[in-house]
């Protein structure tokens, strides 16, 4: 990628930022640390900002973190929802984030065949 696309890149993670405040019902967020950029993770980002803009969804906040000390599954997004639930996916491509925006963020349903891990937040840590 070069300057202009990756300028054209965070303007499109921009429109699909949520203001702090504001409770989306699901966060959505890309490791983009050196080991997830190698591994393709621009182009997996790139792919579900189109998807979630074509599919016109607007309950989901878009965040880029660092590693999420999964080097080796990279990339890797983390989809939390605002029960508390996350769900891990690793290894994403390109048409495995569209799978995920289609099956997850659009049809409220886990991707079994690519999440890694699952968690529920204790009612203690909210």
């Amino acid at each position: 990628m070069n300057i202009q696309e990756l300028q054209k890149l965070k303007e499109r993670a921009q429109r699909h930022l949520a203001l702090r405040g504001a409770r989306k019902k699901y966060r959505v967020v890309f490791s983009m640390g050196t080991a997830a950029i190698a591994a393709g993770a621009r182009t997996v980002m790139a792919t579900a900002l189109d998807e979630l803009e074509k599919r016109g969804i607007d309950h989901v906040e878009v965040v880029v973190s660092g590693e999420m000390g999964l080097c080796v599954q990279e990339p890797v997004v983390r989809v939390e929802d605002k029960r508390g639930e996350t769900v891990t996916y690793a290894k994403v491509t390109p048409a495995a984030a569209r799978q995920i925006v289609a099956e997850h963020l659009e049809g409220d349903k886990i991707v079994v065949g690519l999440a890694v891990g699952k968690v529920k937040e204790s009612p203690e840590g909210k």
